[in-house]
């Protein structure tokens, strides 16, 4: 049996997972579209509109920008990790990653969409590079995981963040392969935490097909909760209502 790390939600990882040429190039594909898409809201903003609240409390729309950067160049250095098996966390600690936002956040429009796409590329050319060996190596953001997890996280961040930047980009608009795999990490990070309600979670996609998820919560029997993957996404992540779901849709935690 294939040794295993203890991933998000309690599930266990295999460390030495193969992660073929085509599945990287695949997720590499997704991130560089939502880059584009978040490029092309970035490119509409201004010096003024980007001091403007962005949906996150607390942060303007320059502090998201920054931050995905930041987190770029963090997981960056998850695969310099996985390619030298040195430990390389993602951030020197919380606080650094705290100020670096802060810092970055007091910038000019140009600046901070130039410093999205240098530290894209760097991530890029970091994927591109990787030899196929070390994508199945431990590296540890949160919690222990393969280094191929890596790319489901980028993802992940850049969608959510780009809904965050309020710049008419909602749930609705994420792809359904990439809504889907959205889907799937959203609710292994909420697994095995005791805040967390039971839910049986139904997506109707809309190529015909169905598929369930279970929040296995404290408590007894577990709501179900169906809809589309966007106002599903939206509310899993506590940015949007339930209203647009069936069922009698529990207060979830916030989500981290």
């Amino acid at each position: 049996m294939a040794d295993t790390v203890l991933g998000a939600g309690g599930t266990h990882v295999p460390t030495g997972a193969a992660h073929s040429t085509e599945q990287v190039t695949a997720a590499l594909s997704a991130i560089e579209r939502s880059t584009q898409r978040l490029l092309e809201v970035s490119e509409e903003l201004d010096d003024a509109s980007v001091r403007r609240p962005s949906l996150l409390p607390g942060w303007t729309r320059a502090h998201v920008l920054t931050h995905l950067a930041r987190n770029a160049d963090g997981l960056l250095n998850l695969l310099i990790w996985a390619r030298t098996g040195a430990e390389h966390p993602m951030y020197a600690s919380p606080a650094d990653r705290d100020a670096d936002i802060q810092e970055g956040a007091v910038r000019g429009h140009r600046l901070l969409v130039e410093d999205v796409v240098a530290s894209h590329g760097r991530f890029a050319h970091a994927v591109r590079t990787l030899p196929a060996s070390s994508w199945g190596a431990e590296v540890v953001g949160r919690e222990p995981m393969p280094a191929h997890h890596v790319l489901r996280k980028r993802l992940l961040e850049l969608w959510v963040h780009l809904v965050d930047l309020d710049g008419g980009i909602g749930f609705d608009d994420v792809p359904e392969p990439d809504a889907e795999q959205l889907l799937e990490d959203v609710v292994q990070q909420f697994g095995g935490r005791p805040d967390v309600p039971a839910v049986t979670v139904v997506v109707d996609f809309a190529d015909g097909r169905t598929r369930t998820w279970e929040l296995r919560g404290t408590t007894a029997p577990p709501a179900q909760v169906r809809g589309r993957p966007g106002p599903m996404l939206g509310w899993l992540l506590g940015r949007t209502g339930s209203e647009r779901l069936e069922g009698d849709a529990p207060a979830l935690p916030v989500w981290l």
